[in-house]
């Protein structure tokens, strides 16, 4: 077992720490709102820390589940002064590849490893333990966070060097994002077609249009409700950083960008909070219209 800290206690990382408590790492958290790491320690066996640095002083392995970039970059600086030497330093945030190479390179030259490790499978996936992990890193810092963060993880890859875990993760939500909208489209299509929703999943839910969002989404969809799950203010983020990288790189993202236009509508309809299933409701409202 491990001394561990986490950093970051939010609808992913309160769970998540939850399971390295479980699994009997000695675990210290901290949260920029000091009320939910008492919360947690309230919950799990682990100590709340009211300072970064008091919580990774002498951990062995260190994970940050944040918002975006500028919040990784703030936790960040404040922990790696204050990790010991050979401690492996974990950022599950979907954040920019430019900023993992960064860190990995300042971890590096305080003898500090560094993975970049976003996580899928959304808040039922961290409080069931079945988050898909996409690793960027060096092999061996890779090997020595692996067996802790398999309490959390349905499959974990490493996928290359620094930076490889956040454009995994691009990848994944570039192709989210063209699955629901598909999904919307076909479920709007039936029902304007007077078919039964149902019988209509049940006809193509075996065959080729199959997938993890049709399969737990689309009576949620259909019935219009979404008030869980992934929110759509953060796959906007998510869908920002990967057309920046798209930009940067020169591929060409034409269906990511639209959708990401039609999610800035879903946003203006007062569902920024709303599960990214809701695409379907910009569909009806404007039928409404």
């Amino acid at each position: 077992m491990a001394v561990v800290a986490f950093l970051g206690l939010g609808v992913m990382g309160f769970p998540m720490a939850g399971h390295l408590s479980q699994a009997g790492h000695d675990v210290r958290v901290w949260n920029r709102t000091a009320a939910k790491a008492t919360d947690w320690s309230s919950k799990y066996t682990g100590k709340a820390c009211d300072a970064v640095e008091a919580a990774v002083s002498d951990a062995d392995c260190v994970f940050m589940c944040l918002g975006d970039d500028p919040d990784v970059r703030v936790v960040a600086e404040l922990a790696l002064p204050a990790m010991k030497a050979g401690a492996v330093l974990v950022d599950h945030t979907t954040a920019s590849a430019e900023l993992a190479r960064g860190l990995s390179d300042a971890a590096k030259s305080m003898g500090i490893g560094f993975l970049d490790a976003p996580v899928s499978g959304g808040q039922a996936g961290a409080e069931n333990g079945q988050l898909s992990i996409m690793c960027g890193g060096e092999p061996d810092v890779f090997v020595k966070a692996e067996a802790i963060m398999e309490c959390y993880a349905k499959a974990m890859v490493h996928a290359g060097s620094a930076g490889a875990g956040q454009l995994t993760k691009m990848v994944n939500q570039i192709c989210i994002a063209g699955v629901v909208q598909g999904l919307a489209e076909g479920l709007h299509f039936a029902k304007r077609a007077g078919l039964d929703p149902e019988t209509v999943i049940s006809a193509i839910s075996k065959g080729a249009a199959q997938s993890w969002q049709m399969e737990n989404r689309w009576q949620t969809m259909a019935n219009g409700e979404f008030d869980f799950g992934f929110a759509v203010n953060w796959m906007r983020k998510d869908l920002r950083i990967a057309l920046e990288e798209a930009r940067n790189n020169g591929s060409r993202l034409p269906a990511a960008a639209l959708v990401d236009q039609f999610y800035a509508e879903i946003e203006a309809m007062g569902g920024g909070r709303w599960d990214t299933s809701s695409l379907i409701a910009r569909l009806e409202n404007a039928d409404r219209t």
